[in-house]
């Protein structure tokens, strides 16, 4: 890696894009002006800023999950850092740390596995939450994974068994959401659908 750096300091994006073996530190490097994960090393340009309604469903779930949950579980949203190894930082669109492992949490992100991850899909997004992160977060050992499908109101709900995601429930409208992992989980898709305006 080279060592030019720009005004600031900082090592300019398109020379580290272009390489390999990137640690945590070259991406907290970065400061360009926009979002990256590191999967397996590499940078990954994530997609401009989510949309109005993907802000909305994110600050919905996130406000559902806290009224039943907040006691026992720390709830971040992204852009947040979940670091799971100096090579594989990724920005969920939301995350659960029992309190019991707040050990986890420092002012750079998540420093390990959280117990649950969610993202929401976009159409830039899709390939990338439903194929190669469900990878991911299986072989990093996060309990349980969640795919919001904005359009639909779905639910995808995946649990870790024996270090790859089992599907195990899709839930929509009215059905209850639990978790076999965060016993205080409860809403429905609905309460979080019916308070997404309708935009363009």
């Amino acid at each position: 890696m080279n060592g030019r750096k720009d005004s600031t300091g900082k090592k300019p994006a398109h020379d580290l894009i272009k390489e390999s073996n990137l640690t945590y530190d070259d991406y907290a490097t970065i400061d360009d002006g926009n979002r990256y994960e590191l999967a397996d090393g590499q940078l990954e340009l994530m997609s401009p800023a989510p949309s109005v309604s993907h802000q909305i469903i994110s600050f919905e779930m996130q406000k559902n999950i806290a009224g039943s949950c907040e006691s026992d579980y720390i709830i971040l949203s992204a852009p947040v850092d979940v670091i799971l190894a100096d090579s594989e930082v990724r920005q969920p669109d939301l995350v659960l740390i029992h309190r019991k492992r707040m050990d986890i949490l420092s002012n750079r992100g998540v420093v390990g596995s959280p117990d649950l991850v969610v993202e929401i899909l976009s159409p830039s997004t899709l390939k990338r939450d439903k194929i190669d992160k469900l990878k991911v977060y299986a072989r990093f050992g996060i309990p349980e994974y969640w795919i919001i499908e904005p359009k639909a109101g779905i639910l995808e709900q995946y649990s870790l068994s024996n270090d790859q995601y089992e599907p195990i429930n899709v839930f929509q409208k009215e059905e209850q959401i639990t978790s076999p992992n965060i016993p205080c989980i409860s809403f429905t898709m609905t309460d979080i659908m019916e308070r997404i305006p309708k935009l363009e």
